[in-house]
């Protein structure tokens, strides 16, 4: 007993003596309940909404007017107006809106003379979820204007909603396929990028480095690149074969493959530079293998890969504004499942080359060229 008490006596020394790692195995599994608790389910608000109004009268501001009260109390979605009908189609397509409500014209004169007056609700149909509220709220708008002008005894409504749906119908296993993506290449950088500079570190290997000519700028370099390289090779694997898998229309499409594979390379660059950061003062390697599934809840589940983001509690989606996922998630998401252009994107791509450029510069700062 005396000799199995001094190995036990020594483990817990040794995990004592590592704070990070004591923090990381207590706390992670209270974090994973947190964000796992508000990233499935939850009421959806503050959707974008454009208002296309073609007819200016009365009934047609009632309309309008019941949209401003939903943004007002229920805040499922906020109303943009549109006075061009292709701009806001556009802005559509380009997921800049969730929906599109569209107002005909002679809509007030079909409504006095009920001679069947419609109107349209044009809505981004990649995200499921969005689209059944989205549904769901403007058939009771559509009710409530019905309750107001349908006379008493009448059964038929005054007012009907068209529901228009901009893209082929996509599965959940397609709406899942862009934060794929993201997860392999972050797996890709912690397996290739992280966890080997620190295997390297505390097997010596890392000495050789710190002897040569070699600046630190360079050395962060050349760990980056060769991480977002692997990265890029697990990325482009996967887009590929899950887009077959999946069944995304025209999977190899050139023009579309190209695109694709410029998000994947910004996404890795971006995931390994954050990494390097994060270890670029780390020795003991079990804190990687422990951290990495921290940050893989706290990454992945926010960055709306698996529900909408306008589901999240605040602070949820403030660690959204600020994860790179996000962005990532966000171009495959258009370039997969809205098969859009570049333009659509560059937000989403500037973002990531700033986040690559600053991590990369800390990294830079906080690696150590002694031992």
């Amino acid at each position: 007993m005396h000799r199995t008490w001094a190995i036990i006596e020594r483990e817990l020394r040794r995990f004592r003596r590592s704070p990070t790692l004591m923090v990381v195995s207590l706390v992670f599994p209270v974090v994973q309940l947190v964000v796992l608790g508000y990233a499935f389910g939850g009421k959806l608000h503050h959707l974008r909404i454009g208002v296309v109004d073609q007819d200016g009268h009365v009934p047609a501001l009632e309309v309008r007017e019941l949209c401003r009260a939903v943004a007002a109390n229920a805040r499922t979605f906020d109303t943009v107006e549109y006075g061009d009908p292709g701009r806001a189609l556009s802005d559509l397509r380009d997921g800049r809106l969730n929906g599109v409500l569209t107002i005909p014209p002679h809509f007030s004169r079909r409504v006095l003379e009920k001679d069947d007056p419609r109107v349209a609700l044009i809505e981004d149909n990649t995200d499921n979820f969005v689209a059944a509220t989205l549904e769901g709220t403007f058939a009771e708008l559509v009710g409530a204007l019905d309750q107001e002008r349908t006379p008493a005894g009448r059964l038929s409504p005054v007012v009907s909603l068209d529901v228009v749906e901009v893209y082929p119908y996509v599965p959940y296993i397609q709406y899942l396929l862009p934060g794929t993506i993201v997860l392999s290449i972050f797996m890709m950088v912690m397996i290739g990028g992280g966890i080997i500079f620190i295997d390297d570190k505390a097997r010596g290997l890392h000495e050789g480095y710190l002897v040569t000519p070699i600046s630190k700028l360079e050395l962060i370099m050349g760990f980056n690149l060769s991480g977002a390289i692997k990265a890029v090779m697990a990325g482009s694997v996967l887009m590929t074969i899950g887009s077959l898998v999946a069944g995304i229309p025209h999977p190899l499409e050139p023009l579309r493959l190209a695109r694709v594979f410029i998000v994947i390379v910004v996404t890795a660059l971006a995931l390994v530079s954050m990494m390097f950061l994060l270890m670029v003062r780390v020795n003991d390697p079990l804190v990687p293998r422990a951290t990495f599934g921290l940050l893989n809840t706290l990454l992945f589940f926010p960055s709306g890969a698996v529900y909408p983001q306008q589901a999240f509690p605040p602070w949820m989606q403030a660690i959204a504004a600020v994860d790179p996922f996000s962005y990532s998630v966000h171009a495959f998401k258009s370039l997969l499942l809205r098969d859009t252009g570049m333009g659509a994107v560059g937000l989403d791509l500037l973002y990531l080359v700033g986040f690559s450029a600053l991590t990369m510069t800390l990294a830079t700062l906080l690696f150590r060229r002694t031992l």
